[in-house]
């Protein structure tokens, strides 16, 4: 069953605040399409974000003057399965000549697409994913969590789980090989777990919309001016991703959330603060799940594979608008494996493939513009790799340094029978642990969901720690292929971070570690992460908008920009920083 969603969002929502979701829908509809044909009310979604202030900035030149007055944007874009339908009609062709060709639709690459084609530019998005809007037999795009297709992993033979045990076995299952939504890229020391497919990271990831707090961010980015982050692209990027709150009454005696009213009173019962955290789940979607008025999707504990519902993954939101525009083409199932200077701009190779990864295709583009947004991995191998053979050789030293894994590190607790977690439980997060003031080990715990099904007594913590140690990317020329120098030795810091959160509970609690969940007998999950940051850090291996020196028309907008921690869940960072940054090479680059 397709997913039919209108997206409405507005930093300047007071516009249309006077009249209905349906007419706000069709008045920004005709203003943004010109169209005043009939928009579909049963498709619209109302989206309700932060309160935030309206900045607004003069400007100089008419570029500047149009791009600001487009970013607080209000999109009414037409219902996503048919946008998207649209922007990947016309595949890319071998020998073609583009404007602008972004490599990856995750959030750098949407918001550089959405902000290129808003500035007149016609975009070329390619994604090695594909783009998930056709069902499969189930009816479902994306399978259950509990039972597990192809379409849950990127070309594997069989799942890998991060919690991928219990009760000292492993709980992963064969499946067939095929391009799914899930990639768990392996390197010698840790596992990178990422999006495949059209919105990248957004289809896969818990929704946790953390903006940093002030004070931590001149060491997330000491180079960028903390007041234009805060006061506008941070505003701008919850507006964007459409952010919402949890609704703090309704939390208090939700069914789906006794896994985390636990887990807060565990940590208040040990001194620690706590705090609510916004999500891009839509959460009057979810009461209607807990209702059973609707489709279940978070409390049927999708998530990692793909959510059916309820979720306002990017392409609902930014991608959506992008293809709105109808200056932007997305071309899915394709990888590029060169990027080297050309007449005209860049030539651009890459294979097309096939749902078992096979290259059906080889192609060449040249682009005037190329922005790379692979994410922190594939645009950091893709960058080493053409430094190393030649193809870009003037490329700073900095390229494939810096790279950190947020300070990742997950653990599970057991709890006394008294303390169940619930058998329903939503599978977005919506509190955590805060222990920055910890100048031991500051860290923020996520109170994980652990949707099992079955009452399971464990209380589950994503634990985002200040890692300060940091691997780096390097090309192998006998293989041909990029590593990733991170051991798992790298991250016991993060581990004695958290156990100065969750040795004190256990210890007022009674309680102890499970040791079952992350192998036979394994405390702490230390292998993998969901946030890979750094390898072309911003200002180092970039100037301080994201160019590349020495390569004019050659940009990163991605994870890849930030050195290895942003002290909380990463998207929302990175999607302010690419609207700050793309603002500006709008405004001097075009």
């Amino acid at each position: 069953m397709n997913i039919l969603f209108t997206l409405l969002l507005s930093v300047q929502d007071r516009k249309f605040s006077g009249l209905s979701v349906k007419f706000r829908a069709v008045a920004f509809h005709t203003a943004i399409t010109g169209s005043n044909s009939r928009l579909d009310e049963e498709a619209a979604l109302p989206v309700r974000t932060h309160e935030m202030p309206v900045v607004r900035r003069s400007g100089q030149g008419v570029s500047r003057r149009g791009f600001l007055a487009v970013t607080g944007f209000t999109v009414a874009a037409a219902l996503v399965g048919r946008s998207m339908a649209r922007a990947t009609a016309a595949p890319l062709a071998d020998g073609e000549k583009v404007p602008a060709l972004v490599i990856g639709s995750g959030y750098g690459g949407s918001v550089a697409a959405l902000r290129l084609a808003q500035a007149g530019v016609e975009v070329t998005v390619v994604e090695m994913g594909k783009s998930w809007t056709t069902p499969g037999s189930d009816g479902n795009i994306f399978c259950p969590v509990l039972k597990p297709d192809g379409r849950s992993y990127w070309l594997r033979d069989r799942t890998d789980q991060p919690v991928g045990y219990f009760a000292g076995s492993s709980y992963n299952k064969d499946i067939e090989r095929y391009t799914g939504v899930l990639d768990s890229e392996r390197f010698s020391g840790i596992r990178v777990y990422q999006g495949r497919g059209v919105g990248g990271g957004s289809l896969v990831n818990g929704g946790m919309a953390v903006t940093p707090k002030r004070e931590n961010f001149a060491a997330i980015l000491p180079s960028v001016n903390a007041d234009e982050m805060y006061n506008i692209y941070y505003p701008r990027a919850n507006t964007g991703l459409g952010v919402n709150n949890i609704d703090q009454n309704w939390f208090e005696s939700a069914e789906c959330y006794q896994f985390a009213r636990v887990g807060r009173k565990h940590a208040e019962r040990s001194g620690f603060g706590w705090t609510f955290v916004p999500n891009v789940y839509d959460f009057e979607y979810m009461k209607k799940e807990q209702a059973e008025q609707v489709t279940r999707s978070a409390l049927a504990g999708e998530v990692i594979y793909g959510n059916n519902h309820g979720k306002r993954s990017l392409d609902k939101t930014y991608l959506a608008a992008a293809t709105a525009t109808g200056k932007v083409r997305i071309t899915p199932m394709h990888i590029v494996t060169a990027v080297s200077p050309a007449e005209g701009g860049y030539r651009v190779e890459m294979n097309e493939i096939d749902t078992s990864g096979a290259t059906v295709a080889t192609k060449a583009v040249v682009a005037q513009k190329v922005f790379f947004a692979a994410g922190s991995i594939g645009t950091s191998k893709l960058l080493v790799s053409m430094k190393a053979q030649g193809k870009l050789p003037d490329l700073p030293d900095a390229v494939g340094k810096k790279w950190g894994n947020n300070g990742n590190v997950m653990v599970g607790r057991a709890n006394h029978m008294w303390d169940g977690t619930g058998v329903l439980q939503s599978s977005m997060p919506c509190l955590g642990i805060d222990n920055w003031a910890d100048a031991g080990g500051p860290a923020f715990a996520e109170v994980a969901p652990f949707p099992a099904g079955l009452e399971t007594y464990v209380s589950l913590y994503l634990a985002i720690t200040k890692n300060p140690n940091r691997g780096q990317f390097t090309f192998d020329s006998g293989t041909g292929k990029v590593d990733l120098s991170w051991q798992t030795s790298q991250n016991q810091y993060s581990i004695d971070a958290a156990k100065r959160i969750f040795d004190k509970i256990n210890k007022k609690e009674g309680t102890i570690y499970r040791t079952d969940l992350f192998g036979v007998y394994k405390t702490w999950g230390d292998d993998f992460t969901y946030h890979p940051l750094g390898g072309c850090v911003l200002s180092e291996a970039t100037d301080n908008y994201g160019r590349l020196p020495g390569y004019t028309g050659l940009y990163v907008i991605d994870g890849s920009l930030i050195p290895g921690n942003t002290s909380v869940n990463p998207f929302v960072t990175i999607t302010a920083l690419a609207e700050r940054n793309i603002e500006n090479i709008v405004t001097s680059d075009l």
